[in-house]
């Protein structure tokens, strides 16, 4: 049976996701996708003519990030015209996405090496959404204008979702700022101890300069109190007036007519607006004996599973299921869990449902203390908790994230 081999992974830091405030933020998104792909490059020696296809993931393909980020910023880190590239939108799981690709594209024996990976500017999509404002149009809201689609499955905001499910689930605001907490304390224990180096590459200005080499959006000094004297971001937004009448609320109780609930995520326990990218170099056995390479992990197994897009963010439990069942392994077998921090409830509902044990999820912090940059962060998920497992000496890990209309990839790999 074919095999699908993780060579190496590695991002850059994220940048606070403001215009003109972010330290990346003045960068085209070409630039940061071409830093992560020269840097797999120069540190294994990568012959770019070998590259079979590279697999980019980026949500809002508007603008600078538009026309194929996958092929353009390969041509912008200098790679062998041979190395074609495509781009693709999963919304948030555009990242483990467009591993599970590679990967499927090295198990099928159709390619030998593929690098997979994901840009998004945050603050990019900041200026496109006040450029839209300013010329009177809409904004831009999954499925808008398809009233056939709302007819059978409505659309809602995710914030507006996080705070529903939470009341759904019985989960109360204490919990959901107890985890972030955690999440900013485990971050800044990780930062501080290094375990993100190994991955990590500064992104450079035109000039040489350096314009970030760390994390920029971590608050180490954030606190429980700090935390309960914010306001919640979605109680308003839930009842805005997208027009003829409807409002978020009111699309959510045409499915859930019964559920009441208040708002309770605000930003501390939500994930943070920021830019990155990240790339993963993926090899079939063939590729790493002929180029004499040793691959750092084996992916054992990837799926990709729908639920509810009118609740939208529950689907990485049943997921995470599906991933095992194709794996043959249980709960129990799984060393580490990276489970994407979109809003706090997300995290706290899938511990609790598979009954994890939280020293193993989400061990360096996630991206209430991180930032999550949308068509990245799954690629920098893989990359973290590869990082993880050789750090621990751990076996198996499993990266799974919520996604825009109710879904959810997943991804298991095996350190080597």
């Amino acid at each position: 049976m074919a095999e699908a081999f993780i060579i190496d992974a590695c991002r850059t830091p994220r940048g606070g996701g403001k215009p003109s405030k972010g330290a990346l933020s003045h960068l085209h998104p070409q630039h940061l996708a071409a830093t992560v792909l020269a840097a797999l490059r120069d540190r294994n020696g990568l012959d770019t003519a070998t590259v079979d296809d590279i697999i980019w993931s980026t949500s809002t393909q508007e603008g600078k990030q538009g026309g194929d980020l996958g092929r353009m910023s390969a041509l912008a880190a200098g790679y062998d015209v041979k190395a074609s590239g495509t781009t693709l939108d999963r919304f948030c799981g555009g990242g483990i996405t467009a591993v599970n690709l590679a990967a499927g594209s090295v198990l099928s024996g159709m390619e030998d090496c593929v690098i997979a990976g994901g840009t998004e500017m945050m603050s990019y999509q900041q200026i496109l959404a006040a450029e839209r404002a300013a010329a009177n149009m809409a904004p831009r809201f999954m499925g808008a204008g398809n009233e056939a689609l709302d007819a059978l499955h409505p659309q809602s905001n995710q914030g507006v979702c996080a705070d529903a499910i939470a009341a759904r689930e019985g989960i109360d605001r204490a919990a959901l700022d107890a985890l972030a907490l955690e999440s900013q304390r485990r971050a800044d224990i990780a930062i501080r101890e290094g375990r993100f180096n190994k991955s990590l590459v500064p992104v450079l200005n035109e000039d040489g300069s350096v314009a970030l080499d760390r994390e920029e959006f971590p608050r180490p000094e954030t606190s429980a109190e700090g935390l309960a004297s914010l306001k919640p971001s979605f109680q308003a937004l839930a009842d805005f007036d997208l027009g003829n009448g409807k409002t978020w609320r009111n699309q959510i109780k045409r499915v859930y007519p019964d559920l009441e609930w208040e708002g309770v995520h605000h930003p501390g326990n939500s994930s943070g607006v920021v830019d990155g990218a990240a790339a993963v170099l993926i090899a079939s056995e063939a590729y790493t004996k002929k180029y004499n390479i040793k691959p750092r992990a084996r992916i054992v197994a990837y799926s990709n599973l729908g639920d509810c897009p009118t609740l939208m963010l529950n689907a990485p439990v049943p997921g995470a299921r599906k991933a095992l069942a194709k794996a043959g392994l249980t709960v129990a077998d799984i060393d580490l869990w990276e489970i994407n921090e979109a809003f706090a409830v997300v995290a706290e509902k899938f511990i609790r449902d598979l009954g994890l044990d939280r020293t193993k999820v989400n061990v360096n912090g996630g991206a209430m203390a991180l930032g999550h940059p949308i068509g990245a962060t799954g690629a920098i998920l893989v990359g973290t908790i590869l990082d993880e497992l050789e750090r621990t000496g751990g076996r198996y890990g499993l990266v799974t994230m919520c996604a825009g209309g109710g879904m959810a990839p997943a991804i298991i790999i095996e350190r080597i």
